[in-house]
């Protein structure tokens, strides 16, 4: 007989138990691939995620990332940088519009935070950014880990320092409306630092088996220097930081009588190059110039020549009570990568009673600062952030004098206490390191602890300290240094009771004098006595800000290891 038409088919419709086991099976196995698909993405996010602070954020980050499974490391931070990027225009964003909506509404103070963290929020972006390009190949990566590392570490300090713009604020402060954000935008920086320590490091090390060897993270490598200074510094900048001001052949000169190219040192940093690639010397004659200078980010490689501490002056007075914030009321800032100075004195004359009122401030990368003064009470010398030296230097101070968040080593520099106010004690330092993963700290290293002359008749009146934790992985290391008698026995000062006590770091290593006896030193579980070299040659020029590959090409002379 003749087969029907389509009877094999009749026959197979004709049971719905086949019908549905094979949709079922079908079903099953397309779930099947999809959930081993978003399993492996997923399981890959959190292998990525592994030692995070914040692994619930990381995940979650991570996990909109497409073709996780199939990306290199690099590309995976990569990725995760841009859109953290993302997050901060949209938090610049979020300022701006409160800026604009509820100008009349804020005091100055505010509105001046409000425009601080717009200026920290573009250098975040520009940072961030740079990371993105160190990290665009394998080889890159590792070369550039330790620009990495600062890099990322400046982007936690700027969230940080915009919200300390409103610390002297009445209660309808807009705080509230921007900090959610900005912890945000920290959070996920930080668990980028922590990913980046996965990056292999020059010689197929990678830094967990770095990490193995040594207490800190983020220290880089000894670099050997050339004629006494580190490598990073060119032959010509350390002709320039040797040779007397009359020998240098500067590009523009400023000076009061008129007989330079202009009599304000603003005017001359707003006709230098931007984005200048090879060093720009402003000579500035002896003289007191009440100006504040701001050298922002688009005058790279600029160098200043004065004639001398205590010729070439330039002066200030802003403060917080007056309205500033602390980030504003610089009588120098410094933002520029790469800056020089040299025999020139900065002050902020506000007093004592004025409270916060910085005489420097620098967030230059590479920056250095030779036979330089810095004269103020509270606040004098704000290492903000990035990569800093200072050599044979004068810093005058009362309340926290040398503070920030910036990777600096001082260097043979003379650190002098002043008589503060009646009610105040005397505080070195006070470092602002945030987060466990920044390569941030402060460590002075052979210099001079003592009294300014105003203090020493009633040295007897004021207690002084080598410093007290502003945030809570504070760090601040002094070594080979004269710790003069005003030293109180207990060295060092809480903050706010048990605030930081165990997670700062606090050491002190072969210093002299009267008052370097550590026996009656402060007990926290974050202090130490560092009783080995190899622990504090983690915080020696050469290993702690990279020294060896960028000051050699300035003329100022440095150690890059224990002296």
């Amino acid at each position: 007989m003749p087969r029907p038409k389509g009877k094999g088919m009749v026959c197979l419709l004709a049971s719905p138990i086949n019908v549905s086991a094979l949709l079922l099976t079908l079903v099953l196995a397309a779930t099947a691939e999809a959930d081993d698909g978003e399993g492996n993405h997923f399981r890959t996010a959190k292998l990525h995620c592994e030692g995070t602070l914040y692994p619930s954020l990381c995940v979650s980050t991570l996990s909109a990332i497409p073709s996780l499974t199939s990306k290199p490391l690099r590309q995976v931070i990569s990725a995760a940088v841009n859109r953290t990027v993302d997050e901060v225009y949209s938090s610049s964003a979020n300022c701006s519009g409160i800026l604009q909506r509820r100008s009349r509404h804020l005091d100055r103070r505010q509105r001046i935070a409000l425009k601080d963290c717009l200026e920290l929020l573009g250098d975040t972006v520009d940072g961030l950014r740079a990371v993105v390009s160190d990290l665009s190949s394998p080889t890159n990566a590792s070369r550039h880990y330790d620009d990495l590392q600062t890099l990322l570490s400046a982007a936690i300090t700027n969230q940080y320092t915009c919200l300390d713009g409103f610390a002297y604020v009445n209660a309808s402060s807009v705080r509230p409306y921007i900090e959610r954000r900005l912890r945000r935008i920290s959070r996920h920086v930080s668990n980028l630092l922590t990913m980046a320590k996965k990056i292999k490091r020059r010689g197929g090390r990678s830094l967990a088996e770095d990490a193995a060897e040594e207490p800190f993270e983020g220290y880089g490598k000894v670099a050997r220097g050339r004629g006494g200074f580190p490598s990073w510094l060119t032959w010509r900048d350390r002709r320039l930081l040797q040779i007397a001001a009359n020998g240098t052949n500067p590009d523009l000169v400023v000076a009061k009588d008129g007989s330079g190219n202009f009599t304000t040192i603003g005017e001359a940093v707003a006709a230098a190059p931007n984005n200048s690639n090879s060093r720009f010397v402003i000579y500035i004659k002896a003289g007191a110039y009440f100006e504040n200078v701001d050298v922002d980010k688009k005058k790279t490689n600029l160098m200043f020549v004065g004639d001398g501490i205590g010729k070439t002056v330039v002066k200030g007075n802003r403060n917080v009570v007056d309205g500033w914030t602390t980030f504003r009321s610089a009588t120098v800032a410094v933002v520029g990568n790469g800056f020089l100075a040299r025999d020139i004195t900065i002050e902020n004359y506000a007093g004592p009673s004025k409270h916060q009122a910085v005489a420097l401030r620098s967030g230059s990368d590479l920056s250095a600062f030779y036979r330089c003064s810095f004269v103020g009470y509270q606040d004098t010398l704000y290492v903000h952030s990035l990569r800093q030296f200072y050599r044979e230097c004068d810093v005058y101070g009362t309340v926290d004098f040398i503070f920030g968040d910036a990777s600096v080593v001082i260097q043979r520099s003379n650190l002098y206490a002043r008589k503060p106010n009646d009610n105040q004690r005397n505080i070195y330092t006070a470092q602002g390191r945030q987060d466990p993963n920044q390569n941030t700290g402060i460590a002075i290293q052979g210099c001079k602890v003592a009294a300014a002359a105003d203090l020493i008749p009633v040295q007897s009146s004021f207690k002084t300290y080598l410093g007290r934790p502003w945030k809570e992985y504070s760090r601040t290391v002094i070594m080979q240094s004269y710790l003069g008698d005003l030293i109180d026995p207990a060295g060092w000062l809480e903050w706010s009771g048990s605030f930081a006590l165990s997670t700062l770091y606090y050491g002190e290593y072969l210093n002299r004098g009267p008052g370097s006896n550590t026996t009656g030193r402060v007990t926290w579980p974050g202090y130490r006595v560092i009783n080995n070299a190899t622990e504090a040659t983690r915080f020696t020029v050469g290993s702690f800000i990279q020294g060896g590959e960028w000051l050699a090409a300035t003329t100022i002379p440095f150690s890059l290891g224990l002296e």
